[in-house]
């Protein structure tokens, strides 16, 4: 039987692939034989993290200068994708950012800084790929989303309202381009140890412990963790799951093995 698991021949887009959760599914598709095509904003940071990738399991590995807020970029981004691979047969979500104030705190500069990137962006990147999906007769498309599609919490209204709407998007998405033979499905992180979570556990004293006493596996998750559901929603082993959403959380989401849930 064909291994339905492996990626070898497949070109993926990860776009903020340079680092965090991006950089560790970027490793993960890469484990699984697929091309990467890492898409951020830092030239430097993505050079490094292209050269590691490629170091470590001997993919083809392309970095790209693309700011998801804009759809030239990301025109011109996919433009270098094709005329280097010829094909884009994976696209992973996962750019975002998050400022973390009261909802009447927010400037409306702010506000859309995070809607354009966390959710604009993502429509215009499964926009552009549409296409080439489309004549290659199929494709798979990841959305990052986070706990926070789910329910909010006080200081990510911008947040919390694009990671919802990425669960909107992803269900659309899926249902609009099933003929196309086009599965879209999202992934929900939970409290992951990368650097956009360090501020938070500034913004949130007690958090750290709050986060391992409430997990039922008792750690922050990591960028590896998302190696596998990603490399799952990505091969043929997911050909007939479409407008899903996996947790990658420890558990959180259903509450804790604790019998002192204020503390450890």
């Amino acid at each position: 039987m064909e291994d339905l698991f492996s990626l070898r021949g497949k070109v993926a887009i990860v776009t903020g692939g340079n680092g965090g959760i991006g950089k560790g599914i970027a490793e993960g598709l890469a484990s699984a034989g697929s091309d990467i095509v890492i898409a951020a904003r830092n030239e430097a940071k993505t050079a490094e993290a292209a050269r590691d990738i490629k170091e470590k399991f001997s993919v083809r590995v392309m970095g790209v200068n693309m700011d998801v807020s804009q759809e030239k970029s990301i025109q011109a981004g996919v433009k270098q994708v094709l005329d280097e691979f010829e094909q884009i047969n994976i696209l992973v979500n996962n750019a975002g950012v998050n400022i973390r104030k009261m909802p009447q705190e927010y400037t409306v500069e702010e506000w859309d800084w995070i809607l354009n990137i966390n959710l604009r962006g993502a429509f215009l990147c499964a926009k552009t790929v549409y296409p080439t999906m489309k004549e290659a007769g199929g494709g798979k498309i990841i959305n990052i989303g986070s706990l926070n599609s789910l329910y909010s919490i006080a200081k990510v209204a911008a947040y919390g309202a694009s990671k919802m709407g990425i669960l909107s998007l992803t269900y659309t998405f899926a249902l609009a381009w099933a003929p196309d033979n086009i599965q879209v499905n999202a992934i929900l992180p939970g409290w992951i140890d990368t650097p956009l979570t360090v501020s938070a556990r500034r913004d949130f004293p007690g958090l750290d412990d709050f986060v391992c006493t409430r997990t039922p596996a008792g750690r922050w998750g990591k960028p590896s963790d998302f190696a596998g559901a990603a490399i799952f929603l990505a091969s043929h082993a997911s050909d007939f799951m479409t407008a899903e959403y996996l947790r990658v959380d420890g558990g959180f989401a259903q509450g804790t093995n604790s019998v002192n849930p204020s503390g450890r």
